[in-house]
């Protein structure tokens, strides 16, 4: 997408952290979820978290930041500078897991932005620690694009990954999440023609100005 398609990083994870706001809005309304803990790992999948922690607070919701471990890079600056400037609290960053457990008391719901498409395990501290955590909370969580701890061909294989109540699927659903059954929606309605007609991407239309369109369960379509 960098390349062919001429979009610049900045532009996709803004994209693409809408697209998640979006889908999580649309399910977890602002009256009964007001509270979203979203947990961003050091990498891009993290960069799409705070940026969707942004436009949630513009939503009206009162996200609140776990991230552990701070990308070091200028842009992953950039975005943590401006939840910062939008007042969203963030968690210390450390290895201990207390405060990981006292804001999931105080959470509705959890935007999991942890790891994305590149992981490989081992699963570090503190996310060993963290995952377990957060599938134990109760709490419905929101994955994106691949839920952490999942390969991204071969799933969760592992058995280490979280299990999400709703899933944003990024550019195109991936190999690995083809067994999920949870509700699945798709975002970043970035997608140049030339680059889907060229490996055959068959995306479905997005719905007005939507950016996020629900996928069919896997059980009721022949295409994932």
């Amino acid at each position: 997408m960098n390349a062919a398609g001429a979009f610049s990083l900045d532009q996709l994870m803004e994209l693409a952290g809408l697209a998640c706001a979006q889908a999580l809005a649309k399910v977890y309304n602002k009256e009964k979820y007001p509270r979203v803990l979203v947990c961003c790992g050091p990498g891009n999948q993290g960069g799409d978290g705070l940026v969707a922690a942004r436009h949630l607070g513009m939503f009206g919701y009162r996200p609140t930041i776990y991230m552990p471990k701070p990308g070091s890079k200028d842009h992953y600056k950039r975005l943590q500078t401006q939840c910062d400037n939008m007042k969203i609290p963030t968690l210390p960053p450390c290895n201990n897991i207390d405060p990981l457990r006292t804001a999931l008391q105080s959470s509705d719901v959890i935007l999991d932005a942890i790891f994305g498409f590149s992981f490989k395990p081992p699963i570090r501290a503190p996310f060993d620690v963290a995952l377990p955590l957060l599938a134990d909370s109760g709490l419905p969580i929101v994955s994106v694009d691949i839920p952490s701890g999942w390969d991204v061909e071969k799933g969760n294989t592992a058995g280490v990954g979280l299990i999400p109540d709703l899933l944003i699927s990024l550019t195109a659903p991936k190999e690995g999440v083809r067994g999920y059954t949870g509700r699945h929606f798709l975002g970043g309605r970035f997608v140049p023609r030339t680059l889907e007609e060229k490996f055959e991407l068959n995306l479905p239309a997005y719905p007005g100005f939507d950016q996020i369109v629900e996928l069919p369960r896997p059980e009721s379509s022949q295409n994932l």
